[in-house]
């Protein structure tokens, strides 16, 4: 058996998603963070432009989230969801429900945005089960989407992140193109239309930033009527201010049956995430007093209904909704600025979730090492940016200023010009 080489920087922790060998730990190892900015080992402190992972939506360090959690800790250090309920639960189900346009009627509380879509999955075909149809076990996701990285929700993601290597099963579940007028969609359940429990749609994807078009979704809840499978608005990413209101799906014409939310539920500062719970799906488990078999030891703490509560407040008296708009309208502006560089093509999102697409000399889209060559010169020149298909996704905190603006756009001007002068784009 063959051993590689040693890794330059003996660490006792495994930092996930890159390689142990050659890891620049007084580069990307955070002492602290305030704001939008985050202080790293080797002094320097760096512009976030991502949010942390797209869940500090109201920056890092928010005094009154901070407060009510701690806290909460001194009240109720920690309460099970198990066969039982605690009273901040109830209250922050019932503050989350009041949130969408369209109506919901129970939350299920989760730990993360690829646990809670496991149970969403394992949700559908137990309803289907109930409904006396127990063929509909295939779920449905986007071609290119991402829902994370357990079992099943690795299944469910679109991108290749290694599925036949740890011998996730896909069997019962299927991808589809979203840019092609519904025209795949229409094959599929056409052929297997009998079979399909759910659709999960991005409103955005998280990888890569492409918004899903409205004329798709329209035709999801067109079929949906026809074929009567359950409709999933995956808004992990999309919620709590980062695309527009509170949901994207809260502009859809007609509601989904279930949501699922995490990232900025708690901005960030708590493992939480939530299924919004229509009431087509209530019923049916109602009638049949069926137990759903899904339960996480750390779900819906009192600690987590807390930061869920207070980040609901703070997004209320901050104007979140105004905040959007502006850091919106600011990363247009932004995206404009950067395109007269030649190796900028297009863009990608909408609202506070953007792709700026990056091309060689050549015209042709970056390779992941490339892209990752200029995510590293951005965050040598002071900003954090994320790598994405052939572009940086920007995703920024919505207290962003016009300073903070002006602080991105050097960076990310100065990374692209090292990385041009370095080869990278050749």
């Amino acid at each position: 058996m063959s051993v590689s080489s040693t890794p330059k920087t003996q660490l006792p922790l495994w930092v996930p998603l890159v390689s142990q060998n050659g890891f620049e730990a007084t580069s990307y190892t955070a002492v602290s963070a305030q704001g939008v900015h985050v202080t790293f080992e080797d002094g320097q402190r760096r512009l976030c432009a991502k949010s942390g992972l797209w869940n500090a939506n109201l920056g890092y360090g928010n005094a009154q989230i901070a407060g009510a959690i701690t806290k909460e800790l001194e009240t109720a250090s920690y309460l099970p969801l198990f066969r039982t309920a605690h009273s901040r639960a109830l209250e922050a189900s019932k503050a989350l429900l009041e949130l969408p346009t369209h109506k919901f009627q129970r939350v299920l509380f989760s730990t993360s945005g690829s646990a809670a879509n496991d149970a969403v999955m394992k949700l559908a075909r137990h309803y289907f089960v109930l409904d006396k149809q127990p063929e509909r076990k295939l779920i449905i996701g986007l071609s290119g989407s991402y829902h994370g990285l357990t079992y099943g929700s690795q299944a469910l993601s679109g991108d290749d992140l290694g599925q036949a290597v740890y011998g996730v099963d896909r069997r019962n579940v299927r991808h589809i193109r979203f840019d092609d007028d519904g025209a795949e969609l229409a094959r599929l359940l056409t052929r297997e239309g009998h079979r399909v429990a759910a659709i999960v749609i991005e409103p955005v994807l998280g990888s890569g930033a492409e918004f899903v078009p409205d004329a798709f979704v329209a035709a999801v809840l067109r079929h949906r009527e026809e074929h009567g499978f359950l409709v999933v608005a995956d808004e992990v990413a999309t919620g709590f201010g980062r695309v527009e209101g509170w949901f994207a799906s809260d502009k859809w014409r007609h509601a989904p049956d279930v949501v699922v939310t995490s990232k900025g539920l708690t901005n960030g500062t708590s493992a939480c995430a939530a299924l919004l719970i229509g009431p087509r799906v209530t019923r049916l488990f109602d009638v049949n007093e069926a137990i759903f078999v899904h339960g996480e030891t750390q779900a819906g703490t009192p600690a987590a209904c807390a930061a869920l509560l207070s980040t609901i407040s703070e997004m209320k008296r901050l104007d979140h909704h105004a905040l959007t708009q502006r850091v919106s309208a600011a990363l247009d502006e932004l995206i404009s600025r950067l395109r007269s560089n030649p190796v900028v093509g297009g863009s990608s999102g909408r609202g506070c979730m953007r792709g700026i697409k990056l091309q060689s000399d050549k015209g042709l889209p970056l390779s992941p090492n490339q892209v990752m060559a200029v995510v590293r010169r951005i965050h040598q020149a002071g900003a954090i940016v994320q790598p994405g298909p052939g572009r940086i996704q920007l995703l920024p905190a919505l207290i962003y200023t016009t300073e903070n603006f002006e602080e991105l756009h050097t960076a990310i001007q100065a990374g692209i010009t090292k990385a041009e002068r370095d080869g990278v784009f050749a």
